[in-house]
């Protein structure tokens, strides 16, 4: 293990992170708590809302799957507690990764790797993935109620049509940004991206008929994370053929 990664799995990140993430899992306990008490309050029944909580776990488990893959992937860059925090709170393994490589990039570093990472790299790194991501959870304490109050509301209220304009326009153009970033790697001739975007666009495709088609609608919480995991084992299969 070199340097680096030494002091990246250092007992002062691990105690730093675990800190973070302490405090988000009593918070998650507490309103659970709170909501079981208020469920009780308005007079649900017991055995639904332990039904309902049994549901929401064993759906918690397979999706998050693909975030663990994450972590086990950034953390050869990165180490552990880094992409343990980010994956572990508000971040998102496509955003992540994206973001560690695009700062990583500006850093001036030819590759998001621990041989080549230092200091200063390593912090703006860290500032993007946490900076970054904050100001959604930001707007949404300090402005989301006003914006749907004001701008949601009165679009829905007229053509409810914008709104989903609106949704598909935000998602259609985040996944070109994907796909543009993979056709970059191509023109530097690689193919792993391409064929991992369309591996797991293959596979989403597929778990999205048998959901409409065929009526499995246990995949609707399952599709997205088997389709990475999917897409990311086309990689390692490419990695192991020596498939650039």
């Amino acid at each position: 293990m070199n340097s680096f990664l030494q002091m990246a799995n250092s007992g002062t990140m691990y105690l730093i992170v675990g800190v973070v993430i302490l405090f988000v899992t009593v918070m998650a306990i507490v309103f659970m708590v709170k909501a079981w008490r208020e469920g009780i309050k308005i007079g649900m029944d017991k055995k639904k809302m332990r039904k309902a909580i049994t549901a929401s776990a064993t759906f918690t488990l397979v999706p998050s799957v693909g975030i663990l893959i994450g972590v086990i992937a950034l953390a050869g860059s990165l180490g552990v507690p880094v992409p343990w925090l980010r994956l572990s709170v508000i971040g998102a393994l496509h955003y992540e990764t994206m973001a560690a490589d695009v700062a990583a990039k500006a850093a001036g570093l030819p590759a998001l790797a621990a041989e080549y990472m230092t200091g200063e790299a390593f912090v703006s790194i860290i500032a993007v993935m946490t900076v970054g991501i904050i100001w959604g959870a930001i707007f949404c304490i300090f402005g989301l109620k006003k914006y749907q109050s004001k701008v949601l509301n009165k679009v829905g209220k007229k053509d409810d049509r914008w709104g989903n304009i609106m949704f598909n326009a935000m998602f259609v153009g985040m996944v070109c940004a994907f796909i543009g970033a993979g056709f970059a790697d191509l023109r530097k001739g690689s193919i792993t991206s391409i064929v991992v975007i369309a591996v797991a666009a293959a596979f989403m495709a597929l778990f999205s008929w048998l959901i409409d088609k065929k009526g499995q609608k246990w995949l609707e919480s399952f599709s997205l994370s088997f389709a990475m995991v999917l897409g990311m084992g086309a990689s390692v299969v490419m990695g192991l053929l020596g498939v650039k």
